[in-house]
């Protein structure tokens, strides 16, 4: 009997459209990841039918998602022979000879050019630490340029075809409901009017909506201050066992921390007020370099050389530390994780004093949350453990760039595959997937960076986003649910001219963008735009750009663009910050798409 039930079109189309408002209030929720609630509308479809084995395995074919794919390479390419730093570098040194309000429209016009070629998330993982520094050199809080940077970025985006992965992907959308194929450079002058609309807002309006906000980068210390660390061994006969911390008489006021305790090998910094001290027992103890002198004198504790411990304890050690700033990227092991297990200590000798999450400095919680991307981590430990965990791309360095083993000599080979996509696809010699793939290939190949790299780089979640996107709109236009919401909002919007409903599509993405994902937004609303225009009779072509620009535009809120994410947490903003400031943006952008999209797109009736 379940059979029929499932077969008519009537239940398929309430079915898939239920599913879509179930997609929606899980990606504002966040209860699960996007791509793990958009795989499982996947698996729904299937379950019930609406899509068939054959239709789901067609959207791994498709083009759009290997192509972004192809340049999440390109851009760890760039980014591995250092190219993106050069450029931030040269940027920031421009910007500090001049005014505040002449090194934000220089700083946002070197990102504007960079992100025109390489996927904006890596640009700004990069630039976060060169524009704090900026910030520090005309002596500005980084709030007042670290959402400009993250704006610019989705700016450079909208320029190209291959600016930002929402560009490929609505051509790719559109391209499957018959569409021609847009050009590198179509969209161009048209961006560059947007960029140029927004850099001039941020320029005037800047200084007076951009907040003043405390970041932890306000509690790092004078970088003069020499700061130790030691691993001290209670040996079997001391006086300090059974003894709890705040009765060991290291204390703030002859200034030490106890910052860690080990016993068998397991932290037990969790509970360190209630610990009572045994034999065998290792503190870890921070203080000035004066304080930690005195310890050799200290007759209930064993230091260095004069330590007899038993064979199955570590030798006790004194190191010089610093106190760095991180953030967690996109692609770091930590998220999802407790502090806890992780190891930090053990695998860098690093220690976390505080994490920034949403405004908010949580050094007394932080062994109870679980890692996010953009987390901002205070972390303190020796000059070479910290090297090597920006490396290891645990974390990203905040404080300063990080200096790894940059392979400068392949830059010229990063930049040139990188120009040959943009040149030949240019002159559509082949489809841009392919020359993605081959440049892609070829950066791997000539070492720009090695293949592990290469597949890190690629951030799978958001490619599982895309094909779990695809596949719901897949079932959209199969059960005939894309046709009756466009029939509907045709019926609506009757009598009304098409500049006005253009209007409405971009608002609609725009703000659908927001609150759900850029790329979720663009492979839902495309095909609705290029149905509504065709039911009216227009040239779907500028509805089509109105989804491409606007599926970008996210300003207002922190979580529609993860660039926003990652300035979010490092400039220490509240959510009310991206509103107060991003909200204009919003709407200014919108008139400007009414008054430029019909420029370079006029809007038409298409022979019937």
């Amino acid at each position: 009997m379940l059979a029929p039930i499932l077969e008519s079109s009537a239940f398929q189309i309430g079915f898939v459209l239920l599913l879509v408002v179930i997609v929606f209030f899980g990606f504002v929720r966040e209860k699960l990841p996007a791509d793990i609630v958009a795989l499982l509308a996947m698996g729904a479809l299937m379950l019930t039918g609406i899509l068939s084995v054959n239709d789901t395995l067609s959207v791994f074919s498709n083009s759009a998602p290997i192509t972004v794919a192809a340049m999440f390479v390109l851009s760890a390419a760039l980014e591995r022979t250092g190219v993106i730093d050069w450029v931030g570098r040269k940027v920031a040194s421009l910007a500090e000879h001049g005014s505040p309000t002449l090194a934000v429209i220089a700083l946002m016009f070197g990102v504007v050019l960079l992100s025109a070629f390489i996927n904006n998330t890596p640009v700004v993982i990069i630039l976060i630490p060169v524009t704090i520094r900026l910030a520090q050199a005309i002596k500005v809080a980084p709030s007042k340029l670290l959402m400009p940077l993250s704006f610019a970025a989705i700016f450079g985006g909208t320029t190209t075809l291959i600016g930002t992965s929402t560009n490929i992907l609505v051509d790719g959308v559109a391209q499957r409901q018959g569409m021609p194929a847009f050009g590198m450079f179509e969209i161009t002058l048209a961006g560059l009017m947007f960029a140029g609309v927004g850099i001039l807002y941020t320029a005037i309006l800047g200084p007076f909506l951009l907040p003043k906000r405390e970041s932890l980068s306000t509690l790092l210390p004078d970088q003069k201050e020499r700061r130790f660390t030691a691993q001290i061994l209670i040996p079997l006969d001391s006086a300090l066992i059974g003894k709890k911390i705040g009765e060991t008489g290291f204390s703030v006021e002859k200034g030490f921390t106890v910052i860690d305790v080990f016993r068998e090998g397991l932290s037990l910094r969790a509970n360190l007020k209630e610990i009572v001290l045994q034999a065998g027992d290792r503190m870890v103890l921070r203080s000035p370099v004066s304080e930690m002198l005195t310890l050799k004198e200290a007759g209930n504790v064993a230091l260095g050389a004069q330590a007899n411990a038993p064979a199955s304890f570590e030798p006790v050690q004194t190191s010089e530390t610093v106190i760095m700033e991180g953030v967690i990227g996109p692609q770091s092991r930590l998220i999802g994780r407790r502090l806890a297990g992780i190891g930090l200590a053990r695998l860098y000798g690093v220690y976390v004093l505080a994490i920034h999450r949403r405004g908010e400095n949580m050094a007394r919680q932080i062994d109870e949350l679980r890692f996010e991307v953009g987390d901002t981590v205070l972390i303190e430990g020796p000059p070479a453990g910290m090297r090597q965990m920006f490396e290891d791309g645990v974390l990203n360095n905040l404080t300063e760039s990080t200096e790894r083993a940059i392979r400068r000599d392949k830059a010229p080979i990063a930049v040139g595959a990188v120009l040959l996509v943009m040149g030949l696809a240019a002159i559509e010699l082949m489809p841009i997937a392919g020359l993605a793939l081959i440049a892609a290939t070829a950066v791997v190949a000539f070492g720009c960076l090695d293949h592990q790299e290469a597949y890190q780089s690629i951030q799978w979640d958001i490619l599982m986003l895309i094909f779990g996107m695809l596949a719901l709109g897949i079932g959209l236009e199969k059960t005939g649910a894309a046709a009756l919401i466009v029939s509907f909002l045709a019926t609506f919007a009757e009598g009304m001219g098409p500049l006005f409903l253009l209007i409405i599509v971009y608002a609609f993405t725009s703000i659908v963008t927001e609150i759900m994902s850029n790329n979720a937004a663009a492979i839902l609303i495309t095909p609705l735009a290029i149905g509504l225009a065709q039911q009216i009779g227009i040239d779907p072509r500028p509805f089509i750009v109105a989804v491409m620009f606007a599926a970008s535009a996210s300003f207002a809120t922190p979580i529609g663009y993860q660039t926003n994410t990652l300035v979010y947490r490092a400039g220490g903003y509240k959510f009310m910050d991206f509103v107060k400031f991003g909200s204009p943006l919003n709407w200014i952008f919108i008139a400007v798409a009414a008054f430029v999209i019909p420029i370079f797109w006029p809007l038409v009736p298409v022979a019937s």
